[in-house]
């Protein structure tokens, strides 16, 4: 049996060696205990540090590793896509490179796996320590955000999994452009046990995610995978008609009770900002469908890939 276990990379150049090193003590593991075969599928990101050069290197000293490198950076979904695609084993697994994924959680994974208690097994984090707060509280509502929204999850659900190819066949069946692989592993079902771990900092280089690329990113997988950004702003629409009614009925009654004229301009400016604002606020939610909308009927490829290992060899 073979496991073949997909690492995206983007400038993980300091990190690499502690991650293979610490991945080979698993590797050895999985053999003795599974008799599984652990091969390394690394997905090089456009990275722009000596990344590839540290991939090449690894894959001419083991043939059990395998290297893709994309012309240019076209983002983690992407590298995942690439790493599914050329996964070829009986398992298929998906680890970050930075080692704030446990590798020896694979082994209880695998084991999981094969006793059939499940056909995938996932990781996430118990808890966000060593993050900034303001960090932690947005990915919190996040996962908040994205269960109400239909994609249940634990809180601090991560990519870390170790699936049977059955899973990997029905992932590729799904072709859009826009992708965010953790509610996607949720749509195709299948039974899926999650194991918890205590959360762990980078072992080397710095986080590839500022602030405002996680809210990208959230943006990306909430109106990528879910209607309710749409219906929220239809009940934001339906308010502002009641709103606008309840106003309507008060002025009138002022009107003939007190005979008091309307009010000022300031309100009715602060009324029509308000009001303005939340047109905009809607408008936006459906030109963020209209655009990946666009972006899906383009039918652009998800990624160009500059070298492989395979090429290399073949040379």
């Amino acid at each position: 049996m073979r496991l073949s276990l997909i690492i995206p990379c983007f400038n993980e150049e300091e990190v690499l060696p502690d991650f293979f090193r610490e991945t080979e003590e698993v590797r050895s593991e999985l053999f003795t205990r599974f008799a599984v075969q652990l091969e390394y599928i690394f997905v090089d990101d456009g990275s722009k540090d000596g990344t590839l050069a540290c991939l090449r290197r690894l894959s001419a000293e083991h043939d059990y590793v395998r290297y893709i490198s994309f012309a240019r950076n076209f983002g983690k979904e992407a590298a995942i896509a690439a790493g599914l695609q050329a996964a070829e084993g009986d398992y298929v697994g998906l680890i970050d490179a930075d080692l704030q994924d446990p590798p020896a959680l694979m082994a209880e994974m695998m084991e999981m796996i094969l006793a059939g208690k499940c056909d995938a097994a996932a990781a996430y984090r118990k808890d966000r320590r060593g993050e900034s707060r303001l960090r932690s509280w947005c990915a919190n509502r996040f996962y908040r955000l994205l269960s109400s929204a239909g994609e249940k999850m634990p809180q601090g659900a991560r990519d870390y999994r170790i699936m049977t190819k059955q899973v990997r066949d029905a992932l590729m069946q799904m072709q859009e452009y826009n992708r965010f692989s953790r509610a996607m592993f949720q749509w195709v079902g299948f039974r899926t046990e999650w194991i918890g771990y205590e959360n762990r900092t980078r072992a080397a280089g710095r986080t590839k995610w500022s602030l405002s690329g996680l809210m990208r990113y959230a943006v990306d997988a909430l109106t990528g995978y879910s209607s309710s950004p749409l219906r929220i702003a239809s009940w934001f629409g339906i308010g502002m008609f009641f709103l606008s009614v309840v106003g309507i009925i008060f002025v009138i009654v002022r009107k003939l009770l007190f005979g008091d004229p309307t009010s000022g301009w300031p309100s009715l400016v602060c009324i029509i900002l308000f009001c303005s604002g939340i047109q905009l606020f809607c408008i936006g939610i459906i030109g963020e469908y209209l655009a990946r909308t666009y972006m899906e009927v383009k039918d652009r490829p998800l990624y160009i890939i500059r070298e492989t290992d395979r090429t290399q060899k073949k040379e």
